[in-house]
């Protein structure tokens, strides 16, 4: 990694936990003349080379937005491609992120999967629960405003059934709620192909985050890309809300 403009790179924090919107695989195989399926194949084998990136950063938790709740709205074949996708990328990798102690953990509605995929994820969760180099989690069937929602209704079951009392209910309470609430929140969100919005992506975890968007399409993502974008991150100044 290059240095920093007028900082002591020993002294530089990198960050802890690493957010990435993986956008562009349509946009790659449509260049190339190729079926979307296609884009999304070389996008999985992006993916492999940013969780090694990540790994070799010292990233404590690397979130990558693999399928939202509104991409069922995509054509027929495309979903189904993907779902296929999904279940040989996590039985191919399970040997790579055992070997590398990767934990791995898939938030979202699972309910939308089929049985067969969700038998897959949660085999490799078990597999791969007690690694502690780092853990990979895979949003997957995933919106913000689901995961505030389905907290809100958490939290009203519980004030219903007499187990918490609604003057309590507060930011903290909520966010205990929340899809990883046991892990620290996004200090980076990275999202490819130059678009420049979060598109329903952690809304509530990523309140104070740094944003980082590049132009480079999720397919062609390398290890100077990663590097790129964490040297902003490190170039910049957190103030959470202060001066």
């Amino acid at each position: 990694m290059s240095e920093l403009d007028g900082a002591d790179v020993d002294s530089v924090v990198g960050p802890a936990h690493v957010a990435i919107i993986m956008d562009g695989n349509n946009r790659w195989a449509k260049k190339k003349h190729l079926p979307s399926i296609a884009g999304h194949t070389a996008g999985a084998s992006a993916v492999r080379r940013v969780v090694e990136a990540a790994a070799k950063d010292g990233v404590k938790v690397l979130t990558l937005f693999a399928f939202s709740s509104e991409n069922w709205k995509r054509p027929k074949l495309e979903v189904d491609g993907l779902m296929a996708l999904f279940m040989r990328s996590l039985k191919k990798e399970l040997k790579r992120l055992n070997k590398h102690k990767i934990r791995l953990r898939v938030i979202g509605d699972l309910s939308g999967f089929s049985q067969g995929l969700q038998k897959q994820i949660e085999s490799v969760e078990e597999a791969t629960a007690s690694h502690e180099q780092m853990t990979l989690v895979i949003a997957a069937n995933y919106g913000g405003r689901w995961d505030i929602t389905q907290a809100a209704k958490s939290i009203a079951e519980r004030v219903a059934l007499g187990e918490l009392a609604l003057e309590d209910v507060d930011e903290t309470v909520l966010g205990e709620h929340m899809q990883l609430a046991d892990l620290p929140p996004p200090d980076l969100l990275i999202r490819t192909s130059g678009e420049e919005r979060i598109s329903n992506f952690l809304l509530w975890q990523t309140a104070y985050s740094e944003f980082v968007f590049l132009p480079v399409l999720w397919p062609d993502f390398e290890q100077q890309h990663f590097d790129e974008a964490i040297q902003i991150y490190q170039n910049r100044q957190r103030r959470y809300g202060g001066r």
